[in-house]
């Protein structure tokens, strides 16, 4: 044998070696093409879902996502029912219609945004009252979580009703050209569209709804990728919880990639004016125990003939997936 022929043991070690390496190869090929939906409002609560997707901290955990904007989250909740987006951001009240409409399911918490929601009021009004608001012209995305709190806790506590006002329906991207063409008096808005409508000198800032509602905001998914993708959920909350540190500890980076996303948008607003927007969201993925809290927005819902039965919160609410992400993280 020359010394350049190879023993059989060799022979094995080298076809060993190359089928581990082709092995490794088609691992990582399949991690890279695990392929979500991911469905997000282009209003505040949306972007930390958009900086998730722009920050490659799915890619690291072997995760593509295919992008579906919308004005807001309950258009992403119709979505998901549909069968159209695998994952999705939306408010309490939208959750609970999404759950019963289509088994959709929470798996985490990923921010409360209170202190977003805003009834912003045309400047030249001078209204400094809630109360005031009788009789007014109202931008309102009627059916949003948002805009069920509107009508349901917020202007109850005030003594107004639907009927004290006119309700608009109009898509929340749309409400600050409304509120300056004088077609409406005031909106019920989120972020950043109510500092926009300050900054601008168009609208007033009269109240937000953190005192009525905190407004955690769900990551929820759809009933098929429950079942079928369970590990790319776990490996999806471990993107969200790197992206979580970027929130907590590098807030400038996390603010430059959202509002580059409102520039090219054309959205007029200063870097201050965006930071005020952005400091109004907070953002800690988690899943609290938020029994009491939803068993309460569905009786609403239930009162106002919106929906018809309350959710199995033991099926509704997976806190298992945030649990094993972390513990793994």
């Amino acid at each position: 044998m020359t010394k350049h022929a190879l023993t059989r043991r060799q022979c094995l070690a080298a076809a060993g070696a190359g089928a581990l390496a082709m092995g490794l190869s088609a691992s990582r090929r399949a991690a890279a093409v695990e392929t979500i939906r991911q469905g997000y409002q282009t209003n505040i609560w949306g972007m930390p879902t958009y900086y998730l997707m722009k920050s490659g901290y799915l890619e690291k955990h072997g995760i593509s996502a295919q992008d579906f904007a919308v004005p807001s989250g309950n258009i992403t909740m119709q979505q998901m029912v549909a069968g159209q987006v695998d994952l999705g951001t939306y408010a309490g009240p939208s959750f609970i219609i999404g759950n019963v409409k289509g088994g959709i399911v929470a798996i985490a918490v990923i921010e409360h945004v209170g202190k977003t929601a805003r009834i912003t009021t045309r400047k030249d009004l001078n209204i400094t009252k809630v109360d005031e608001l009788r009789g007014k012209r109202i931008a309102n995305l009627v059916g949003s979580s948002v805009g069920n709190d509107f009508d349901d806790i917020v202007m109850p506590h005030y003594g107004l009703h639907k009927g004290d006002f006119t309700e608009i329906r109009m898509n929340v991207n749309d409400m600050v050209a409304a509120l300056s063409a004088k077609t409406v008096d005031a909106m019920v808005n989120v972020e950043p569209y109510n500092v926009i409508a300050v900054a601008d000198g168009i609208g007033s800032d009269l109240i937000d709804f953190s005192q009525f509602d905190p407004m955690p905001v769900f990551m929820a998914a759809t009933a098929e990728m429950v079942e079928k993708r369970p590990d790319v959920i776990v490996a999806y909350l471990k993107a969200w919880l790197d992206a979580a540190n970027d929130f907590k500890n590098d807030q400038k980076k996390v603010n430059d990639v959202i509002y580059a996303f409102y520039a090219s948008k054309g959205y007029k607003m200063s870097a201050q004016v965006f930071a005020t927007a952005m400091s109004r969201v907070e953002v800690n993925p988690g899943f609290p125990d938020l029994k009491s809290y939803m068993q309460k927005q569905a009786e609403i819902l239930i009162e106002n003939k919106t929906i018809k039965t309350v959710p199995d919160w033991s099926k509704a609410l997976r806190p298992d997936f945030m649990e094993k992400a972390k513990a793994g993280a």
